[in-house]
């Protein structure tokens, strides 16, 4: 069973800087990418940032401001933010596309149970 546990969450003022963290673990045989997706009220989920065989790929919001890292030895990865607005604000959650020891065969998507971002005076 995989779980994706993520934290750093929480109430900044414009401008602020958060640096959110998701650690993968369980039977894990090997990740193919890891990255932060978000969802706002009343709109759809949408990717912020991805890591893919060592390439990352930023939606046009966050590039010059955000910035995924991941630590392979820990499975986890991170995402910097900074310079926050107030359209940040969303729920944020982590994503795995991995292998497992009981699903060598093929990949599948986790996901986290996300965590609050909320950027206001």
């Amino acid at each position: 069973q995989v779980q994706l546990v993520e934290s750093g969450g929480g109430l900044v003022q414009p401008g602020g800087s958060l640096r959110l963290s998701c650690a993968a673990s369980g039977n894990i045989l090997s990740i193919n990418t890891m990255g932060w997706y978000r969802q706002a009220p009343g709109n759809q989920r949408e990717l912020v940032a991805r890591l893919i065989s060592g390439s990352t790929n930023y939606a046009d919001s966050v590039k010059g401001r955000f910035t995924i890292s991941r630590d392979s030895s820990k499975n986890t990865v991170y995402l910097q933010m900074n310079s926050l607005k107030a359209e940040d604000t969303a729920v944020y959650y982590c994503n795995a596309n991995l292998i497992t020891t009981t699903s060598w065969s093929r990949p599948n998507d986790y996901w986290g149970q996300g965590t609050q971002v909320t950027v206001s005076l």
